[in-house]
């Protein structure tokens, strides 16, 4: 009953989620290298942009909906251009935290906790020094100022710590990962294995935990 569910209601989400599951286990197939890979790897995140786009109610909510959409968006092209050209990948992505960083600001938790602050400024602060030690380049670092601006703005926003937040987090996480393969320090084979998975499941936690504040499925705080 819940898988008939979710095909008939949220079948961009069930699409995105075979997509990504297709690109983890067959990236490596020379069959599957080239077009296909870069179809699937993009697929993965950019149907959870429409998922959004669907999902996202009309009225005073619309404006935050077309936020999430636009990061979704980036994000996807994102992955496919990091393909290509590393550099160029990583300004959609830094695009996608500076409009990401916007959605969560304008949706600010009213009194964070002590604990939510010192946790923001952690991320914040140490997100791009990490990333440099990791590293080594300075040129990660600025991009990991983005990374570490979004992840702070998720901590901090009203949206659940423990979808949206840790969503946030993971993405820093496999971005390190990604960011050690740069540097001196070798994580293999945690960064083949996790990287992916890491990343998609801060996409989908950070997709469907705005995406059921914004209906109301989810108490935001």
């Amino acid at each position: 009953m819940a898988k008939q569910a979710l095909i008939e209601q949220r079948p961009w989400l069930l699409a995105s989620i075979a997509a990504a599951t297709l690109f983890y286990f067959l990236s490596d197939n020379p069959i599957f290298e080239g077009t296909w890979g870069l179809l699937a790897k993009g697929a993965s995140v950019g149907l959870l942009s429409v998922y959004a786009a669907v999902r996202v109610p009309p009225g005073k909510h619309r404006p935050d909906g077309f936020l999430l959409v636009a990061v979704l968006a980036l994000a996807a092209c994102g992955d496919v251009a990091i393909e290509l050209d590393f550099l160029t990948g990583g300004a959609f992505f830094a695009a996608a935290h500076v409009v990401a960083v916007v959605l969560y600001l304008r949706n600010r938790h009213a009194r964070p906790s002590p604990v939510q602050k010192l946790t923001g400024a952690a991320l914040l602060i140490g997100t791009p020094l990490v990333s440099w030690l990791l590293s080594g380049q300075a040129q990660i670092a600025v991009y990991a100022a983005f990374l570490g601006a979004m992840a702070s703005a998720a901590w901090m926003s009203h949206y659940p710590r423990y979808r949206v937040g840790t969503g946030a987090v993971l993405f820093v996480l496999s971005d390190w990962l990604i960011f050690a393969r740069q540097g001196p320090i070798d994580l293999e084979p945690a960064n083949t294995i996790l990287i992916w998975p890491l990343y998609y499941a801060a996409q989908i936690m950070i997709a469907t935990g705005i995406v059921q504040c914004l209906r109301g499925e989810q108490p935001v705080r």
